[in-house]
């Protein structure tokens, strides 16, 4: 499935969670590499969030502890170029239209890319 959203900023707290090593040690496992401490968000639509929303059978989970919940997640590709995961954290404040995409870098310095570009998102 290939889904097109729009980079937006986020709260900030992408680079707080992904900091904390009971989460880079999952990712680590689970995806083979250690991810940025940040997120890319993108606004997409509702018929995507749908879409994307339809698929939790295929989601995978990380486990949190303590006052950390539990982060399911889809293993992605960001522009044809980039391997990465979305992220779905069980405790979360965005909607279901907004994204998180990590990666091993920095994707808006990698890619270039600003709040208003267009993003795809394949889903493997």
């Amino acid at each position: 499935m290939e889904i097109t959203g729009k980079v937006i900023s986020g709260t900030r707290k992408g680079t707080y969670f992904m900091s904390l090593e009971v989460y880079k040690e999952e990712f680590r496992k689970k995806l083979k590499f250690e991810p940025f401490p940040g997120t890319l968000n993108l606004k997409i639509s509702p018929e995507n969030a749908a879409r994307i929303s339809s698929m939790q059978d295929k989601m995978r989970v990380i486990e949190g502890t303590g006052n950390y919940g539990d982060v399911k997640f889809l293993p992605a590709q960001l522009n044809g170029m980039v391997e990465g995961a979305i992220l779905f954290p069980v405790k979360t404040e965005h909607s279901p239209e907004i994204l998180e995409f990590v990666a091993q870098e920095n994707l808006r310095n990698t890619l270039n890319l600003n709040d208003g570009d267009e993003a795809t998102l394949k889903i493997n």
